[in-house]
């Protein structure tokens, strides 16, 4: 078992020097409906850009988080589609990274779907997108007699960062199916110059390194699962949330964590860190931040230019699009 809480806002242990905690806030929520993590960067005007998705991404803009427009829906290239995370270099050009949805056919069974993550691409700053294809697939067939109400399987609920050598776009992605031993949160990784022709070109951390195929290929979690996704019950984290923090020189993930009922409940909210993302056996082992909580946490840096992916010692830490809390890193 994990860690828990008896009060709402708790404090991480110490990790590698390192902690956490939460302080209250005047509350914010995004304009639009968080249902994933919501990616956001700075363009070359100076404003911030925020994606919210709800099956369909929208748009908005503003001087900062706390001023952001009313959303814009998109027409996305794929239908049944979730923007959880985004690069640009500020030029009008902007990468994507999408968790990708269709209902099975499971015959009188309950309707359930087997993610998929694929890239995109904006060369209007997020106005209009450019499929570049489905990177990452698992390899094993569908559980339609999955019992956790949304899943037979699949990846996806994932976040996508750079690497602070600009070598590598790091995946941390949820891990739905297959063996119990393969299911969790799992990371792989693409090649920053493939990032115009992702497809065949990211690869899934297993046992002897960065040899899996992003699609169809072998997962080998970071964070494996308790009791399988299958099971109604299901034990384990899922959607991570990764940035870097400027004032502890480390990469920080906050984990959902599933846990002991049936219908998904949210057991909390966790924390861990690391110093690399080239070795995946560096990050540590997730403490708790929150005791229950909700979906989606992610933090978004106060400072110039920070984002979903680059904060600094204060931050806004959100939880399904809406934020109570400052998030204190020492």
């Amino acid at each position: 078992m994990y860690p828990s809480c008896v009060l709402f806002l708790c404090l991480s242990p110490l990790l590698f020097g390192q902690k956490a905690h939460l302080i209250p806030a005047e509350p914010v929520r995004m304009p639009g409906v968080g249902d994933s993590n919501s990616p956001l960067h700075w363009n070359r005007e100076g404003r911030l850009v925020l994606f919210n998705s709800d099956g369909t991404p929208m748009r908005m803009e503003g001087d900062d988080q706390f001023t952001l427009g009313e959303p814009l829906r998109l027409n996305f290239p794929r239908e049944t589609a979730w923007i959880e995370s985004t690069w640009t270099e500020g030029d009008g050009v902007v990468y994507t990274w999408y968790h990708h949805e269709q209902i099975l056919d499971c015959g009188e069974l309950p309707p359930l779907s087997m993610p998929k993550i694929g890239a995109a691409v904006s060369r209007d700053d997020g106005h209009t997108f450019e499929d570049l294809g489905i990177v990452l697939s698992a390899g094993h067939e569908p559980n339609c007699a999955a019992q956790n109400g949304f899943f037979a399987g699949g990846h996806g609920d994932f976040t996508v960062v750079l690497d602070r050598e600009h070598r590598y776009f790091y995946f941390h992605y949820s891990a739905y199916g297959g063996d119990v031993s393969t299911q969790g949160v799992a990371m792989a990784r693409m090649a920053f110059e493939d990032r115009d022709q992702p497809v065949g070109a990211v690869w899934k951390y297993a046992a002897e390194g960065w040899i899996e195929p992003g699609v169809g290929g072998e997962t080998r979690p970071i964070f494996p699962a308790a009791v399988s996704w299958a099971e109604p019950n299901a034990e384990a984290f899922w959607g991570a949330s990764v940035h870097w923090n400027t004032h502890l020189n480390q990469w920080v993930m906050l984990l959902n964590h599933t846990c002991c009922f049936a219908g998904w409940p949210q057991e909390g909210v966790y924390i861990s860190y690391s110093p690399d993302l080239a070795d995946p056996s560096l990050w540590s082992q997730p403490a708790m931040l929150v005791n229950h909580g909700g979906w989606y946490p992610q933090v978004m840096g106060l400072g110039p230019g920070e984002t979903d992916k680059v904060a600094g010692r204060e931050a806004r830490f959100y939880m399904h699009g809406v934020s109570e809390w400052t998030i204190v890193f020492e």
